[in-house]
């Protein structure tokens, strides 16, 4: 016989008002919608990688510290190892912040933005203060600093997600001088374009920067990313770190990407020039208003209600990033594909946006 049990009597709060994240999966679709690189990863870096893995990297635990990596990085960026700690993706990092210095306290967050800040931080029981952007998604600075008085954490993301703007050396210098507490720069986005804040680490010691390797790099798959900090602040984040958070599989590649910028700049490059090109045919599409961006994604609106645009490129098989946040109702965002998906998703953006005018006069 057996009893009855309700586990969420036991769960907080926090942890009931989210929603797991699940996103649907849509084969043999135009993916537009994760800010992936959408080009073939480098043959020539594929076949170095799988010729550095051997029987042990299945067998044996990987390198608890990731090591090579972290000296890869250290060279790549001029730092001192005791300066890098590595990650399962950058979310593990996020969530470790979170983690070590928000719970119990209060995390400062400039919005609209990333979401995974805000559930990270539910997640640790941290109290959430959300700092409106202006209506350009650009940084109120002195409300930032104002909210990080007493902060455990403040976290802002340059180049934005999903805005597509950075912020300025000034606009950064302001907040970290005038918060006592970890200021996290998500720089994810930074291959790019906007400005690099690594400079800062030598005159800030509360300054944390987070890097990836998922989006310039293509290797959103295999989940690693970085962050640079001071030693001083780094020892804390150890202390929540899994032992062994980052698989032999990714130390390697990541190893092989690093060692092998130069066929990923090129890649960059070719993004940068496709963004370029349907920046000016969003601007040219009546009814569209287009942000310029230093990323590899547009967010745009249009005239027409952004979720039925959503569904109607749904239907010609367009998948886009649609968003739940109140701040981002009617805008959507569309990550730069490779040539032939930037033309796709243009011939079906005219298409749904003519069809919904037809409608809306009939």
């Amino acid at each position: 016989m057996s009893r009855s049990f309700d586990a969420g009597i036991l769960v907080r709060e926090e942890i009931k008002g989210l929603i797991p994240y699940n996103p649907e999966t849509y084969p043999e679709f135009v993916k537009l919608d994760a800010n992936e690189n959408p080009f073939v990863f480098p043959p020539d870096v594929q076949e170095k990688i799988c010729k550095t893995l051997c029987s042990e990297a299945f067998t044996r635990y990987p390198d608890a510290m990731a090591g090579k990596l972290v000296q890869e990085i250290s060279a790549c960026y001029g730092l001192a190892p005791n300066q890098i700690m590595v990650g399962n993706g950058s979310d593990e990092l996020i969530l470790n912040l979170m983690l070590t210095f928000g719970t119990g306290n209060r995390v400062v967050i400039a919005v609209p933005t990333f979401s995974m800040y805000g559930i990270h931080a539910r997640v640790a029981s941290a109290e959430i203060v959300e700092v409106t952007r202006d209506r350009n998604f650009d940084l109120v600075v002195d409300e930032i600093v104002q909210a990080g008085d007493g902060a455990g954490l403040v976290v802002i993301c340059s180049p934005n997600n999903p805005s597509g703007n950075s912020a300025t050396t000034g606009q950064l210098v302001s907040i970290l001088e005038g918060c006592r507490c970890p200021v996290v720069v998500d720089q994810a986005y930074l291959e790019f374009g906007g400005k690099d804040m690594q400079p800062l680490l030598t005159e800030y010691d509360n300054l944390v920067i987070l890097r990836t390797l998922s989006k310039a790099f293509g290797l959103a798959g295999l989940r690693v990313g970085y962050l640079f900090a001071n030693p001083g602040l780094l020892k804390w984040l150890f202390k929540v770190k899994q032992p062994f958070n980052l698989n032999n599989f990714s130390q390697a590649a990541a190893l092989e990407v690093l060692r092998n910028r130069d066929s990923f700049a090129l890649q960059v490059a070719q993004i940068t020039d496709e963004k370029q090109k349907l920046y000016r045919a969003l601007q040219d599409m009546p009814g569209i208003q287009v942000y310029p961006s230093d990323t590899n994604y547009l967010l745009f609106a249009t005239n027409a209600p952004a979720n039925e645009v959503y569904e109607g490129l749904l239907q010609e098989k367009v998948l886009i990033r649609n968003f739940g946040d109140p701040l981002l109702l009617g805008y959507l965002r569309v990550t730069i594909g490779t040539p032939e998906e930037n033309k796709i998703f243009l011939r079906a953006l005219r298409k749904v946006i003519d069809t919904l005018g037809e409608k809306k006069n009939d």
